[in-house]
């Protein structure tokens, strides 16, 4: 036989439900749409504001670090040029000892010669 348990849950749910009313339904919707909808857009335009200074504030970001990245080139450009001269200096005390000892080898070679 057919007991109790083989009952469906919602047997005799949909009878004691009361007659819904659409037109009373959509009210309250609009009711709670237009009472939430004013700060959703207030805070939507924020969040759009928020959004658009964040992407002025990144690409103020990206020309500042490439003015340091320029900086830093300079630097290292500076730190070339010093360091070129410093060997420009040694060539040129190497050269001038170079021409002294030969001025000095020459005079030994008259020297010698004429002795």
């Amino acid at each position: 036989g057919v007991g109790p348990s083989d009952a469906s849950p919602d047997e005799g749910v949909v009878e004691d439900l009361p007659l819904i009313d659409e037109k009373a339904v959509e009210q309250l919707a609009e009711g709670l749409i237009s009472h939430y909808l004013p700060d959703l857009q207030r805070s939507k335009s924020a969040l759009q504001e928020l959004t658009q200074n964040q992407v002025v504030l990144l690409e103020t970001l990206e020309q500042e670090i490439s003015k340091f990245k320029e900086c830093n080139s300079i630097v290292d450009i500076n730190a070339l040029f010093s360091e070129a001269k410093h060997y420009h200096n040694k060539l040129v005390n190497i050269r001038n000892d170079m021409m002294m000892l030969h001025e000095k080898t020459s005079k030994l070679k008259v020297s010698g010669i004429n002795t």
